[in-house]
């Protein structure tokens, strides 16, 4: 199987009502590792992620993969900040893209069913997805991104509302997700979840790339006040 990555992003801008959100940006992505997206509120994270997936159109300069665009789209996943569920039971929202794309139903309920063990959702597998608490909604959520193994998964805030056993849960499902192959772009405020999921850290500040290095590095010495004064936990606009 050809590789979707590396990723080569080139002065790639987005505009909204003729003001940029979010660039110019440069920035390469390679094959291996979690990188952490940080910045202020309004610093364009969310739209950085949507710009990258295709989900916001480019209003300027070019982002290619190691493939044709429509292939690379068809092996990356996303999941969003609040968890989208469908009317239907845990075990037919994880098996929805699989069905989708073609696949038997029985096959697409049995690999359901493994996924839902896997993120800790065997027991809820026959319940209304409607019902589930916030964190078992971001565990389904996560199961259904990633049954059709992604090569690239992209998550905004994926735990910005939940508890800390939840957020732990979460975290694991993550690091598992990496270990296996699955390259992990992520947003987060939460620095702590940063440092620990973290091998590559963006900082984002008024739309532009502050800093694109090493999560070490980033952490023991940001080379930019304002990331300085981020990760410090000061106000930063």
């Amino acid at each position: 199987m050809t590789a979707i990555l590396p990723l080569q992003v080139r002065a790639a801008k987005v505009r909204r009502r003729g003001k940029t959100i979010v660039g110019p940006v440069d920035l390469d992505l390679t094959d291996v590792g979690t990188t952490i997206v940080m910045g202020p509120n309004g610093a364009g994270k969310t739209t950085l992620l949507h710009m990258l997936h295709g989900l916001a159109r480019l209003s300027g300069g070019a982002i290619a993969w190691n493939m044709p665009t429509p292939e690379a789209q068809t092996r990356q996943a996303f999941v969003f900040q609040a968890p989208v569920v469908l009317r239907r039971s845990v075990r037919d929202n994880i098996a929805y893209p699989l069905i989708l794309h073609g696949t038997l139903k029985s096959e697409a309920r049995q690999r359901a069913t493994d996924w839902a063990e896997r993120v800790g959702l065997a027991e809820a597998l026959k319940r209304p997805a409607t019902v589930l608490s916030g964190g078992e909604k971001q565990k389904l959520a996560l199961a259904r991104a990633l049954i059709r193994e992604p090569q690239v998964l992209f998550l905004d805030e994926p735990t910005a509302n939940l508890d800390g056993r939840s957020t732990r849960e979460i975290e694991t499902i993550l690091k598992r997700t990496a270990a296996e192959g699955t390259r992990i772009v992520m947003t987060t405020h939460n620095i702590g979840q940063a440092r620990r999921l973290a091998s590559e850290v963006i900082f984002l500040y008024r739309g532009r790339v502050h800093e694109a290095t090493r999560a070490d590095a980033f952490f023991a010495g940001p080379k930019t006040p304002e990331a300085a004064a981020f990760i410090k936990g000061d106000i930063v606009e």
